[in-house]
């Protein structure tokens, strides 16, 4: 009310007055003057009690908007503390490995606009499919849930690495519902996220680590799907081991150990190259790794029994 208060004090009060009438303009027969009367201060103002009440609403409305400026500003700071409280509990299930948990939780916000919050549903709807309880069913449904998400993620922001990452992962997951066609173009796309969410974060192991099984999958497609390719594509997507090498010990140097499954992908590659020696050092690895997840479990035997392959030949 201060304000109200400074702006009466300019209010021409006059106890008593009374407003004379107006003579319409013109009746003189001279243009815009008014004959022999003049004007009072509170003709030109009009009825001061009107005047005063909408200086009054004035300063009262201008009152609220500043009220309202305030309220808002208040109310986003407790909405990006309630984001930035959700993401913490988010990263510690995911850190403690509980899937379902971290799913039910981030599900809850899933009509939420903030890119953080958005590409770890995508990655919790995921982790959800690849459980080996959920159907085939309730899979794919996942697996395009999770793909929507980080569509909105990489939307609502493109400067985001991991929105990059997961839109790559997740879209790279729906080509096995989509066709041999569909998922080899889509391999154009999911390389320049991939390569986009380096840029961003050169740091992040797990993105140079996709690059590799990009490598990997492309030196690996059997001779029929190239000729398929070859025969949809002027320029089909290919690669080679020796870049997939590259960039899974690029992975390594960035975050060593940070992952079973690059461990499992060096052996494997090794292998693929004919050398058995760096091979069976890196699938030793990745057996004796500590197992955090269901994942962890399946690379753990696949690495055994991979080096189990190499003493019965030898």
């Amino acid at each position: 009310m201060a304000l109200a208060a400074r702006l009466w004090r300019f209010l021409p009060l006059r106890r008593g007055a009374v407003p004379r009438s107006r003579v319409p303009a013109g009746t003189s027969g001279s243009r815009g003057h008014c004959g022999p009367c003049r004007l009072s201060d509170f003709e030109v103002m009009g009825n001061p009690g009107t005047f005063k009440r909408g200086l009054l609403l004035s300063a009262l409305s201008f009152l609220g908007f500043e009220t309202y400026q305030v309220i808002s500003q208040a109310a986003v700071v407790h909405a990006t503390a309630k984001v930035e409280e959700i993401l913490e509990q988010a990263d510690y299930l995911y850190e403690s490995g509980e899937t379902e948990k971290l799913y039910q939780l981030l599900a809850q916000y899933k009509e939420s606009e903030d890119a953080e919050l958005l590409w770890r549903l995508a990655r919790a709807s995921r982790d959800v499919a690849q459980l080996s309880r959920t159907s085939e069913e309730e899979k794919k449904l996942l697996v395009y849930e999770a793909l929507e998400y980080a569509k909105r993620a990489l939307e609502k922001n493109e400067s985001n690495f991991a929105a990059h990452k997961w839109y790559a992962i997740c879209l790279s997951d729906v080509g096995d519902y989509e066709g041999i066609k569909v998922k080899i173009a889509n391999a154009y796309i999911i390389k320049e996220h991939f390569e986009k969410a380096i840029e961003l974060n050169p740091k992040d192991a797990t993105s140079i680590h996709l690059m590799g099984i990009w490598c990997y999958t492309f030196a690996e497609m059997p001779w029929y799907q190239r000729r398929i390719a070859k025969m949809l594509f002027a320029s089909p997507p290919s690669s080679t081991y020796e870049e997939a090498l590259v960039y899974f010990h690029r992975a390594e140097q960035v975050d060593p150990n940070f992952y079973s499954k690059n461990l499992l992908l060096l052996g494997k590659t090794y292998l693929k190259l004919h050398n058995k020696k760096l091979a069976a050092l890196w699938l030793t690895k990745a057996r004796d790794y500590p197992a955090h997840t269901e994942e962890d479990k399946q690379i753990q035997t696949e690495a055994a029994q991979l080096l189990t392959s190499f003493s019965d030949k030898n």
